[in-house]
This record gives structure tokens, sequence and C-alpha cells, in this order.
């Protein structure tokens, strides 16, 4: 693995491009197609859920997985083979959101680690809010990886901390 900045943020940002699909067509059935484009998240102000995932090791950084929380309710329904109904709360659904993010993420370490690379991953955490944004610090570099799901967006916020 090529561990110089910038080509490392480049590289795991094109793990991430997989991961996302490969968890949404395992996990959930659903096709997860790269955006041009980023959706315009507070236009809407809809409340938004993150799950947050981070790496530790040879290569360091975090990643959001963005969604609202209207698509975020589908995903937890789908995922747990419940009607929406069903979804008591907040609770399954940042539950289902930590858990996708860990999924994704895992994807992108197992494929560090393969290439020599080794990471362990943080224990997810969820974000939930309106009108908000992740802001790096300045030692760290920034990448936002944009998806759609049929009518529904996904953001990919991408953090990695420059090697010293």
């Amino acid at each position: 693995m090529n561990t110089t900045i910038p080509n490392l943020i480049d590289e795991v940002s094109d793990l991430l491009n997989i991961g996302v699909s490969e968890v949404f067509r395992t996990m959930l059935t659903l096709e997860a197609k790269p955006a041009a484009v980023l959706h315009d998240w507070h236009a809407s102000g809809e409340t938004l859920v993150a799950g947050s995932v981070g790496f530790i090791g040879d290569v360091n950084g975090v990643v959001y997985v963005h969604v609202t929380a209207g698509f975020a309710r589908k995903l937890a329904s789908r995922m747990l083979g419940l009607a929406e109904a069903e979804l008591e709360g907040d609770e399954m659904v940042n539950d289902v959101i930590g858990e996708l993010s860990n999924m994704i993420v895992g994807n992108v370490k197992s494929r560090l680690c393969d290439s020599g690379a080794p990471c362990v991953l943080t224990i997810p955490s969820i974000v939930r809010g309106q009108n908000f944004k992740i802001e790096p610090v300045h030692s760290c570099e920034r990448r936002l990886l944009a998806f759609r799901c049929d009518a529904d967006h996904i953001m990919v916020e991408l953090l990695m901390k420059h090697s010293t």
C-alpha cells in the first residue's frame, strides 16, 4: 500500500466506494451508486443521522456515513425485517446506522490490513441533528463521497490524519 498523502487518502476513498456498494448490496439488497454531485443536506432542513467509525494503526482516520433520518428508518426497517411502524424511537435506527458504518469501515480495514497497513476500528458512534457539519482539524485531510440509492442520498465523509 502506498502510504504517502495525497495518494493514501485517494486509495482509502476508492476502498470506501467499494465498501459502500458491497455492504448495501449484501446487507440491504440495495444498490448504492456513486453520485457526481453531493446532495444539499442543509437545504432540506431534515434531521440527519451520521454513523462514525475510526481506524487507527499504520493508517489513521475516521469515516462518517450521513443519511436523512427518514432514509435511516427505511434502512433499519429493511435490515431488521420490520415494518417502519415497528421501529420504536431512534435506538434501533441508531444501532443499524452504527452497524452499517462499522461494516463499511470494516470492509476498508480488511483491505488495508491485506495490503500491509494494519489498523483497528473504534466503536461506532452516532451524530443526529439538523444543520450540523463535521469540521476537521488542520492536521487532517477530508474527502466527501456521494451515493444515490434510488431517490435517497448517502454522503460518506473521510477524514485522515497526515502521517508525521
